[in-house]
């Protein structure tokens, strides 16, 4: 499943935050395709390290690194789909500072699970996940634009948010418990689930009154 849009409701104010993290990311991304696998390896964030007090500013850096291109296209689709709304109901400001509080909450889970991993971690999927889990907060029964792939079929389906994120994050979990504590290509399920948790306790904090969102 491939989230497009909310379809049930559109953002009152331009997504500005949202769309300038998205921008950076990119930015971010040119320069690991500038500077090759050292700049990689220099920011992103590696549990054993940050567990000897050693590259503490990678807790931060590494949401903004991405694997591939299909890593961060991926992520800033899902971005995409949920941001605006939740940015909305937020003001840019919040929302950012929400953003990247969620993206320092989930590399924290995935440290906290695996200190002693060497393994570098990468991505901005534990920060959107937070984005999610105040989506799934804010508009459960908003129905979400969905692309639905079907071995060779592809269809356009509408699914309500708590199915749509619920699902996501039962798979998390899912993957989580078949590898835990490890991650594979640098992408770590407990990060998603620390992020998501994340977006479903504190949304609510950062958020506008919702009679104006």
């Amino acid at each position: 499943m491939i989230p497009l849009t909310d379809a049930s409701r559109r953002p009152t104010h331009f997504p500005v935050a949202t769309l300038a993290i998205i921008v950076a990311n990119f930015v971010v991304f040119g320069c690991e395709l500038a500077f090759g696998d050292q700049f990689v390896a220099r920011w992103s964030l590696v549990p054993a390290q940050i567990t000897s007090g050693q590259h503490l500013e990678t807790i931060f850096t590494a949401m903004f690194l991405h694997a591939s291109w299909s890593h961060i296209l991926g992520n800033m689709v899902f971005l995409w789909a949920f941001g605006p709304e939740v940015e909305d109901t937020m003001g840019p400001w919040r929302y950012l500072i929400f953003y990247l509080l969620g993206g320092v909450a989930a590399m924290a889970t995935q440290v906290a699970f695996d200190p002693h991993s060497t393994v570098p971690n990468l991505g901005a999927s534990g920060a959107i996940a937070s984005v999610m889990g105040a989506f799934l907060a804010t508009f459960p029964s908003d129905e979400i634009r969905t692309v639905l792939v079907i071995a060779i079929f592809v269809r356009i389906a509408y699914v309500p948010a708590i199915v749509f994120i619920g699902l996501w994050f039962v798979l998390q979990i899912w993957n989580a418990g078949q590898i835990a504590p490890h991650e594979t290509n640098g992408v770590a399920y407990l990060a998603h689930i620390g992020g998501m948790i994340f977006g479903l306790v504190f949304a609510r904090l950062f958020q506008r009154s919702l009679d104006t969102a």
